[in-house]
């Protein structure tokens, strides 16, 4: 089986590659565990840190027809579709997040549909498809109501991917991901990069600003429990999902207050003492306008499982990725 992660590059693109190589196997659409014998890393830059010769790295953009037919061919069974122009970016470039989120999912999927061979397609999408005013728990029927270009690019395409479902062209599956947290590395153009970096930061000896109000709510899954779910949604029976391809991942509600609390309590004051509360308006915009909770029942009986709780969020990261970033 040949497997492409769009997004390859970024960091749960390559975290999920090592996992993949780790397994070795995925069902095939009778259930049968066939090996990778391919897997190939799509993304604007070249996937780095690779030695396995099953990995092909592949640099380009995704939204041109003459790389996607390189990457994805008749023999490609697995796709799993990260690729994205984050949210923050979406709203300050409209036309790129448009042409990435939005042009380079159909063409992804026109792909598919000319080849016929109808492949597994996990598409990863966002807390930021509901937005306004949302009761505290978001339930399965809740309407999707976007609140920026973000949400909305990945609504719209949630739906091209189920109607591609529909008609036979795919085997498509919509995982809604909480928002990531703590992602290591750099912080990004995201709304909600803060999220990661009012913990990471501090841990790695560096002030974070956090830019919403303490009393913000937030849906978080670590990267380690992100990963986990974006393997079993690709394991998960067909005939479990029966019409709804559409599932929202469990998580954990914490506030902005009470992330920086449970840092304290895990790495003590004076690390805490390195976040600053500097409110934006822009970003509190973005992200208040999504659900601080929504119900997972569905996903828990399907065997998708979260965090505990927002501690073992900060734990998983200092066991992870902070050894390598060294302490601060």
């Amino acid at each position: 089986m040949q497997v492409l992660i769009t997004g390859g590059a970024g960091f749960l693109g390559q975290r999920l590659a090592r996992r993949l190589l780790e397994r070795g196997t995925l069902r095939d659409a009778d259930g049968e565990a066939r090996p990778i014998e391919r897997l190939v890393l799509l993304d604007v830059v070249e996937a780095e840190g690779f030695d396995d010769p099953r990995v092909v790295p592949l640099a380009g953009d995704f939204c041109d027809p003459d790389c996607l037919a390189t990457a994805l061919h008749d023999g490609t069974g697995a796709i799993f579709h990260l690729a994205a122009v984050v949210s923050g970016q979406a709203e300050a470039e409209f036309d790129l997040g448009m042409r990435v989120n939005l042009d380079g999912s159909w063409q992804l999927l026109e792909r598919c549909r000319k080849l016929g061979h109808r492949p597994r397609v996990i598409f990863t999408s966002s807390v930021a498809v509901y937005g306004g005013d949302l009761p505290d728990v978001v339930r399965d029927h809740t309407a999707l109501t976007p609140r920026s270009s973000y949400g909305t690019q990945k609504a719209i395409a949630e739906l091209l991917l189920v109607e591609f479902h529909r008609r036979g062209f795919v085997d498509g599956r919509v995982l809604r991901l909480p928002t990531v947290s703590v992602r290591p590395g750099r912080p990004n153009a995201a709304a909600s990069s803060f999220a990661s970096g009012v913990i990471r930061e501090p841990l790695n000896g560096l002030e974070s600003v956090c830019p919403v109000d303490p009393a913000t709510r937030l849906w978080l899954l670590s990267p380690r429990r992100a990963i986990d779910c974006l393997l079993h949604g690709h394991e998960v029976e067909d005939v479990a999902l029966g019409d709804r391809r559409t599932i929202n991942l469990p998580g954990v509600t914490v506030t902005a207050r009470e992330m920086v609390s449970t840092l304290e309590a895990i790495a003590g004051r004076e690390i805490a003492a390195r976040v600053r509360w500097e409110p934006d308006p822009a970003i509190e915009t973005i992200v208040g306008s999504w659900p601080g909770a929504w119900e997972t029942g569905r996903a828990e009986t399907l065997g998708f499982a979260g965090d505990a709780d927002f501690a073992a969020i900060v734990r998983a990261y200092i066991e992870d990725d902070l050894p390598a970033a060294g302490r601060g």
